[in-house]
Order: structure tokens, then C-alpha cells, then sequence
């Protein structure tokens, strides 16, 4: 599958957006509107002008409906949650070459919100999934204590822990350790 370089940043956006969400035992990552706009900054969304709290409460909306997205059973499960996001967005497909970058698409409306213009760009690149038959690839780790979501793009889609550094060798080393005492008896 063919990823171009929009859909790639937009990717990389909606995993770190899902990964913002709280869980059983871990903030929130958008508790404010300086959280929202370190966010905004972090990613170098265009187009977006200052935050609020309303822009703040939208983002947080869209955050769980992405988070349903990499929860779906299926590719017709997630297709519907797309199709919601993005009709909701008001999708308008314009071809852009901003900031340096060469020409690629946006498919937010100039001077939408930054709720708008997460949901159109992300939602698209999540849409692309699931045309390629690829919505398997939207993954969330295996690790018991971690469940953060990322998009597995190995090869041969083996990918199981949202970072091999961390996640995956700290389940290794536990597994390693394990056979050892038992083999000592």
C-alpha cells in the first residue's frame, strides 16, 4: 500500500490523538486548551487559529470516535464510524502546497475548526485503510499494561506492541526472566 506523505503526518496524528485519551489509570492528555494547543503545535496542524475550550471539547469528541474506530470489529464497522466522522466534518477535497511541501490534499474547509480539520484529514487517511482491506493494520498494543493505539505498517503486518523498545522487550526481558527461573527450578 502506497502512503503518501499527508497521510502518513495524519496518521501519525490520529495515534498520538487516540493515544491522548485517557485510561484506567492514566490522564488525560487533553486536559486543557494549552494541552490542545501543544498538541496542535507538536504536529504542525496548519490552518488553525486560537483555541478554546469549545475547540478543546470538540477535539475530545472526535478523540472517541477515532478511539471507535480502532476498536471496530471489522471493516464495515469501521467504515460507518468514518463515514460519520467525515460527513460531519463537511469534507472539502483542495489541493494545497503550503509550508514548503509539494502538492497534496487537504480535506477540511479553509478556516475550519481544528475538530473539523482532524476528523476530515484523519478520518481520510483511516478511509484509505479500509479501501486498501487494510482496517486490520489499525492496531492497539498487546502489552496488558499499555493498550496504546498505533497503525502496524511491517511488511508481513507481525507488529504486536505499539513500541518494540519499550512495550516489546520489556514483555520480552519478563518472558526471558520467567523461562530462566523455571529452568532453575
Amino acid at each position: 500500500m502506497l502512503i503518501t506523505h499527508d497521510t502518513r503526518c495524519a496518521l501519525d496524528i490520529v495515534v498520538d490523538l487516540v493515544n491522548t485519551a485517557p485510561e484506567d489509570d492514566t490522564a488525560d492528555g487533553l486536559a486543557s486548551v494549552s494541552d490542545l494547543d501543544e498538541f496542535v503545535r507538536k504536529h504542525d496542524i496548519s490552518d488553525v487559529g486560537s483555541l478554546s475550550e469549545l475547540d478543546l471539547s470538540a477535539v475530545r469528541k472526535i478523540r472517541s470516535r477515532f478511539c471507535g474506530i480502532f476498536a471496530a470489529p471489522d471493516a464495515r464497522a469501521a467504515a460507518v464510524l468514518i463515514n460519520e466522522l467525515v460527513a460531519a466534518a463537511g469534507t472539502t477535497p483542495r489541493l494545497t502546497d503550503h509550508d514548503g511541501y509539494d502538492w497534496h490534499v487537504h480535506y477540511f474547509a479553509p478556516g475550519a475548526s481544528v475538530a473539523d480539520h482532524l476528523a476530515a484529514d484523519c478520518g481520510m487517511a483511516l478511509a484509505f485503510f479500509v479501501v486498501a482491506g487494510e482496517q486490520d493494520r489499525l492496531r492497539r498494543c498487546e502489552a496488558p499494561d499499555c493498550r496504546h493505539a498505533f497503525v502496524d505498517l511491517s511488511r508481513n503486518r507481525s507488529r504486536r506492541y505499539c513500541d518494540s523498545r519499550t512495550c516489546g522487550n520489556r514483555l520480552h526481558v519478563a518472558a526471558y526472566r520467567a523461562r530462566r527461573k523455571e529452568a532453575a527450578g
